[in-house]
């Protein structure tokens, strides 16, 4: 059954997800599993390691900030304005290099799941921390590989690398 659905700004299943904040804006229950939207606050030197997603597109529309963005051999610099699309099946990373507000879009839908299993409710305080190994096991659970290290984070004079 197709239904619309509205959300003031600030409303949304809230997560803290490491250092980031996650606000669920449509999952696959609301979407009928086409897609997730979340809009993403993250520091600088947010990143995840570089990882491949096997079930789902992402894309990513920056709002404010600034992120470096790996993508198999290429790379960008998304800022506010910038749009990217990040297929499945190819490996990706992204680095923020300023603090960073941005839609993220997956689809299908589900990696709201991914993200409730990694985080905590924002309301109940800082998100768990898991190791490398544990982190891999989650995003394998979750239909993603890990296949390397984060980008490497800015230094603290603001220079890139």
């Amino acid at each position: 059954m197709s239904f619309g659905f509205h959300l003031p700004a600030g409303v949304g299943d809230r997560w803290t997800v490491l250092d980031s904040a996650m606000n669920v804006k449509a999952d696959t229950e609301q979407t009928s599993g086409a897609y997730t939207l979340i809009e993403v606050t993250a520091p600088v030197g947010f990143g995840p390691p570089r990882h491949l997603h096997r079930a789902e597109d992402e894309a990513f529309y920056v709002l404010e900030g600034r992120m470096r963005v790996a993508f198999g051999g290429q790379h960008w610099e998304a800022r506010e304005g910038s749009f990217v699309y990040l297929p499945r099946g190819v490996e990706h990373a992204f680095v923020v290099l300023e603090p960073l507000v941005a839609l993220q879009l997956t689809t299908p839908a589900g990696f709201e799941r991914f993200v409730a299993e990694l985080g905590a409710p924002a309301d109940a305080g800082p998100s768990p921390r898991f190791s490398l190994a544990e982190v891999t096991a989650i995003c394998a659970r979750h239909g993603m590989e890990v296949v390397g290290p984060p980008l490497e984070a800015p230094d603290p004079h603001g220079t890139t690398p």
